[in-house]
């Protein structure tokens, strides 16, 4: 896990800027959440983070709070973000012991790998509530603080000297965009988090409140990444291949779109989802009739072995 300022944060950003607000994130205990709740943290917040494992999350929070000297992070474990009851109470407590809820991150997922062939209605349903509905159960849990918090933090445009503050971000991906073999749960899923944020952004944003999505996309060193890619030299490197910008991305780089629609500087961001995958979700045209990208580009080869073509490319 990054330990330094430098793996989590640009040196973009100001100390303090979330000075005294508070974060309520589920999945908070997760590889990419985790960063994004330490950021905010070092950035002078306090934060509530959730999840099912009540050690872990309680773990996680005591690691989190040292990113700063005084910083306050309550760890709730034992909390399935499919019971909405349990999620209000959670929210109710955050709100009680820290003061507000200024931010909040829909960031709890469910994924594993699995053809429609041989994925039950169980497992597709499992998926479908832990994302979408999870997603919905935390905005409901957040959306009365996160209107309090828009009300005295107002969203004007103009310099914001109490700071920001009213703005959820939803946590999707982008199986949805162009389909994907064996994400048709996670696809399913993911559509329907990315449409509950936009219904929000137009139901809540006359309130002041904000809403988005960030779609991560490889990130080096997550459990998604372990868990659901091989991991041989000739894969991950086809892997890393498959990104124009030839690489994963790395967990800071999630970390830093969220700070950014947290801040002053996506005060006027709403109803939007931040893609920051290094381009990857459009080469799914890019593999042509047996031109694999990006190969035939670097290599400035002549298009041959088609009707129309004989151009050679230009770099």
């Amino acid at each position: 896990m990054p330990t330094t300022r430098g793996e989590i944060l640009s040196s973009v950003w100001r100390d303090g800027i979330f000075k005294d607000k508070v974060l309520f994130c589920t999945g908070g205990a997760g590889t990419i959440c985790s960063v994004q709740v330490r950021a905010f943290v070092i950035l002078g917040g306090n934060a509530c983070i959730l999840g099912r494992n009540v050690e872990k999350t309680e773990r996680m929070a005591k690691d989190i709070a040292s990113s700063r000297p005084g910083s306050k992070v309550l760890g709730i474990g034992a909390v399935d973000v499919r019971d909405a009851e349990a999620l209000a109470k959670a929210a109710e407590r955050c709100a009680k012991e820290l003061g507000s809820i200024d931010f909040a991150i829909a960031g709890a997922a469910g994924n594993f790998l699995a053809p429609i062939s041989q994925l039950s209605a169980n497992a597709f349903k499992t998926v479908m509530d832990i994302d979408a509905l999870g997603s919905y159960n935390t905005a409901k849990a957040t959306l009365p603080y996160l209107v309090e918090s828009a009300k005295k933090h107002k969203n004007t445009g103009k310099a914001q000297p109490t700071g920001t503050g009213g703005r959820i971000i939803f946590v999707s991906a982008t199986f949805h965009y162009t389909g994907k073999p064996l994400q048709a749960h996670v696809a399913a899923a993911k559509a329907a988090v990315d449409q509950i944020a936009h219904s929000i952004s137009l139901e809540f944003g006359p309130l002041g409140v904000t809403s988005n999505v960030i779609t991560p996309g490889p990130i080096a060193g997550t459990e998604g990444m372990e868990r659901l890619s091989k991991q041989d030299e000739a894969t991950l490197k086809r892997s890393k291949a498959s990104v124009p910008l030839g690489r994963w991305g790395e967990v800071k780089e999630i970390a830093d779109a969220t700070v950014y629609l947290f801040s002053e500087a996506g005060s006027y961001v709403n109803g939007h989802a931040l893609v920051a995958d290094g381009g990857q979700w459009r080469v799914g045209g890019a593999d042509m009739g047996g031109f694999q990208y990006p190969d035939f580009l670097l290599g400035g080869e002549t298009i041959s072995g088609v009707a129309k073509g004989g151009k050679k490319a230009k770099l």
